[in-house]
């Protein structure tokens, strides 16, 4: 299993990529959360496979069809326990 932590740059925000998100990740098996970021950014935290991480991330890249992707920026992360695969609170 492993945990990383995206930060999605663009036009990200007010063209479903959290509910997008949410299905890609339920999808692929994928636990953890996304939400949005004041920076306008979107911050997503993912468990998962080494197979399903990299189907995310590579997913992550062209995101929702309204979606302008500039960058995804993936670091690792810590495990939260999360249960299932949900949308958050901006931050």
């Amino acid at each position: 299993m492993r945990t990383v932590r995206l930060i999605i740059t663009g036009r990200v925000q007010g063209v479903g990529y959290r509910i997008w998100a949410e299905r890609t990740a339920s999808t692929l098996g994928i636990r953890g959360w996304v939400r949005n970021r004041a920076d306008g950014g979107v911050e997503l935290l993912a468990t998962g496979e080494d197979a399903a991480i990299a189907a995310l991330i590579e997913a992550g890249r062209r995101g929702p069809r309204a979606a302008i992707v500039r960058d995804v920026a993936v670091s690792e992360a810590e495990d939260d326990s999360s249960e299932g695969f949900s949308a958050r609170p901006t931050i």
